[in-house]
């Protein structure tokens, strides 16, 4: 057997999945789908075949000619971080480039959260919602779960009739459903006579852009939208407040779509619609193609949640449309995002906007360097991810170092050539997946003499950070570090000095703070600022990992309401590092721990498993 992936099963020598056709019924009672999935291969295949899945029943693969069943296996122990292997046996004397395989999903699928309605917000009725990134959409259904393997894709969703479906691709038709619609009469148990029932609805989509698996997405609950533009929705829970909240804060979406196609290319994907999801949405966004997924938390109040849609617009062209071959080039995804992000801000909201992102982000890149001083592979941007988790070794190593790599070599040539060849190579890799070497012999063949200039292997290859990378700097910039410096020598910002200082603003200046300063200090800048109250998360979480680190306990009340209220693990992490890491802090680790376990079954499996590796760390 022959790799393709260190988190899957598949071999490199067999034909990969090009199209699948999916008939999903959601069972909300007892948090299960059962399923129907089609493949077609992109050659036909004789003997083994491998797929990855985790948490998955197979019932039965089947001949497409015949329906007849074909032999399966699945591996005897599940792997810790790839799951459980199938082998498909395709016959020597049918040579077969299609087949069906009938499954169903269990409740602990990691992809999968499912929400009672006390667990949303309207209170009413039931919710679910995937998040496939990195390899989970193997609990979903079973997949070649890489994304070397490009697929399209058509899904009917048979849900409650009260409920609604959206998902990353485009919407068909809803109706009622119609016995032994696609294939459903093969589902498993007495699901298929429930297909039929009066109570139910069949939503249809469809793909035809082909996408790696982990951008499958869905969602079903009571959802409501509103028209923010000529392309995009804003769907949320009926809840008129959050919808009316969200319109406002992305009111400025179509004007970012048009800088984004200016910059990089025609936008690909029709719509680009976003998702507001309950709190408990592991991420900031995800990037799903047409629907894109929000946690309620980028909701501010002052369109500077504008700037996490600007990154998962961006990923339209860098990650969707050109996507890493496996995580071990993640950051070819996100580092490339990270710049287009940068770029579509400034055209939109301004250069001093953009800088203090990048600065934001040039303390978080300096700070995973101290995290990963134990394991310097993951400051890498190509690391060996051989036996590790993807999640486990998540960080803003590919989004920031990766960012650096491409603004040296923008530097270096300039950025009217620089936006030409970022141009050129999205048109050249659109809809494929590549690897680093293949983006250096790009880069490398289109700006001759570039190796001479920078050490593309020290960059790409080498730890840490090199020493040509480069801090920003503007006059808002330096201020605000020059304001946090002087805090050392016991200076607060004066009222006049913060009087326009939004959520970023306040974020920099806290992050360049020192890392432990008196209790006492902590009270007073609260006192002055209120800032364990700010309504921007990213301002509030800076501040409370600082009480934490400082050791000031009066803020503990509001870091256990933190972290009962989000999911987000940009804020769980920090804040549950904070309370176990060290000596002379049992008070703060029962804290933890008590918190954690009142609070786990809001968070989403992902969310749950980061901070249960955190405590395996620290405990």
């Amino acid at each position: 057997m022959a790799p393709l992936d260190p988190h899957s099963f598949i071999d490199s020598h067999h034909p990969l999945t090009t199209d699948i056709s999916l008939s999903l019924y959601l069972d909300f009672p007892s948090a299960t789908i059962h399923g129907v999935a089609f493949f077609i291969l992109k050659s036909p295949h004789v003997g083994q075949l491998s797929f990855d899945t985790r948490s998955l029943s197979i019932h039965q693969v089947l001949s497409p000619i015949t329906l007849s069943p074909l032999p399966f296996s699945l591996s005897s122990s599940p792997d810790p971080i790839k799951g459980t292997q199938l082998s498909i046996s395709l016959p020597d004397d049918d040579v077969l480039n299609s087949f069906f395989i009938v499954f169903s999903t269990f409740p602990s699928s990691s992809a999968l959260q499912w929400l009672s309605p006390p667990q949303t917000f309207n209170k009413k009725h039931p919710f679910v919602y995937t998040q496939c990134q990195c390899i989970h959409a193997r609990s979903i259904f079973p997949c070649q779960d890489t994304p070397a393997a490009r697929i399209r894709y058509s899904a009917l969703l048979n849900v409650p009739r009260e409920l609604s479906a959206v998902m990353s691709a485009r919407h068909v038709d809803r109706r009622s459903p119609v016995s032994g619609e696609g294939h459903s009469h093969l589902l498993p148990g007495g699901f298929n006579s429930l297909w039929c029932s009066e109570t139910r609805v069949v939503e249809e989509f469809q793909m035809n852009q082909p996408i790696p698996p982990y951008l499958f997405a869905f969602a079903v609950g009571e959802l409501g939208f509103r028209e923010v533009g000529p392309r995009t929705r804003v769907y949320s829970e009926a809840v008129n407040s959050v919808l009316d909240a969200a319109a406002k804060e992305f009111a400025g979406t179509e004007e970012m779509i048009r800088q984004g196609e200016k910059l990089f290319g025609d936008y690909d994907w029709e719509r680009f619609d976003l998702l507001v999801l309950p709190p408990s949405f592991p991420y900031g966004g995800m990037e799903n193609p047409r629907m894109v997924f929000l946690t309620p938390t980028v909701i501010k109040g002052d369109a500077s949640g504008a700037q996490v849609v600007a990154h998962e617009l961006a990923h339209s062209w860098t990650g969707n449309l050109i996507t890493n071959m496996n995580n071990e080039h993640f950051w070819l995804n996100e580092g490339f995002t990270t710049y287009a992000e940068r770029r579509i801000v400034e055209a939109v909201q301004g250069e001093d906007r953009a800088i203090l992102n990048t600065g934001i982000g040039w303390k978080g890149l300096n700070e995973e360097m101290e995290r990963f001083k134990d394991n310097l592979e993951f400051t890498k941007l190509k690391n060996n991810q051989e036996g590790v988790d993807p999640d486990d070794v998540y960080s803003e190593v590919p989004y920031e170092k990766g960012f650096q790599f491409l603004w040296r070599i923008e530097r270096q040539i300039g950025r009217p050539a620089f936006d030409e060849f970022i141009k050129k190579y999205i048109a050249t890799f659109k809809f494929k997946s590549i690897d680093t070497h293949t983006f250096l012999k790009f880069l490398k063949a289109n700006v001759p003499g570039i190796e001479k200039e920078i050490d593309l292997v020290l960059w790409t290859e080498g730890t840490g950070i090199p020493p040509d990378a480069y801090e920003p700097v503007s006059n808002l910039y330096t201020k605000i570090v020059s304001l946090a410096n002087e805090f050392k020598l016991g200076r607060m910002p004066r009222e006049d000095e913060v009087a326009d200082w939004r959520g970023q603003e306040w974020e920099l200046y806290l992050e360049n703070l020192p890392k432990v300063i008196e209790a006492s200090q902590v009270l007073a800048l609260d006192e002055r600022y209120r800032l364990s109250e700010s309504k921007d998360y990213e301002v509030k979480v800076a501040f409370l990992q600082l009480a934490i680190i400082s050791q000031c306990r009066n803020f503990y009340g509001e870091v256990e309401k933190t972290l009962k209220e989000v999911g987000r693990m940009k804020y769980l992490r920090p804040l549950y590092r904070a309370l176990v890491q060290g000596k002379g802090k049992e008070e703060e680790k029962i804290l933890a721990k008590r918190v954690f376990s009142e609070a786990h079954e809001c968070y989403h499996p992902i969310a749950r498993g980061v901070v249960e590796s955190i405590f395996a760390k620290h405990l």
